[in-house]
């Protein structure tokens, strides 16, 4: 199975920077169709904040998107996994804790954000070439 690396490489990850507000985030991530963003503080990783959060610690608690700022409802200290992480590896965590995103960090230095989707779409499209290549040996040896 590939690395994360192959994923991420060329991708232009959105992340915040300073302290907006949850309603500044959340109106960012709608315009880019996200469900996670990156939260960094000079050039470090400090947190991460998704949708998940926005329901959890900002709606469920009655908060004001527009007052609330998104360091009060991130998750700080976010598990992390470096570009050469296996995919196979990054299935494994998300499924052994619930996630939807993973941050991908050098150090505390951001690389990345990858999602289930962006792994599930990266298998299929590694599954689909397996089974052309399986049809076309299987064509010639016929």
């Amino acid at each position: 199975m590939s690395h994360i690396n192959d994923l991420i490489h060329g991708q232009e990850t959105y992340s915040v920077h300073g302290n907006p507000t949850v309603m500044e985030v959340v109106k960012a991530m709608v315009e880019r169709n996200i469900g996670a963003v990156p939260v960094v503080q000079e050039g470090e990783l400090l947190g991460i904040f998704s949708e998940r959060d926005l329901m959890k610690r900002v709606v469920a608690e009655g908060r004001d998107p527009r007052q609330t700022r998104i360091t009060e409802v991130m998750t700080a200290d976010p598990v992390t996994v470096s570009p050469t992480t296996k995919l196979e590896h990054c299935m494994d965590l998300m499924r052994e804790h619930g996630f939807r995103h993973l941050v991908v960090c050098e150090g505390k230095k951001l690389r990345g954000l990858i999602s289930l989707r962006d792994i599930l779409l990266h298998d299929l499209v590694e599954k689909d070439g397996e089974v052309q290549a399986m049809r076309a040996y299987l064509a010639q040896n016929s």
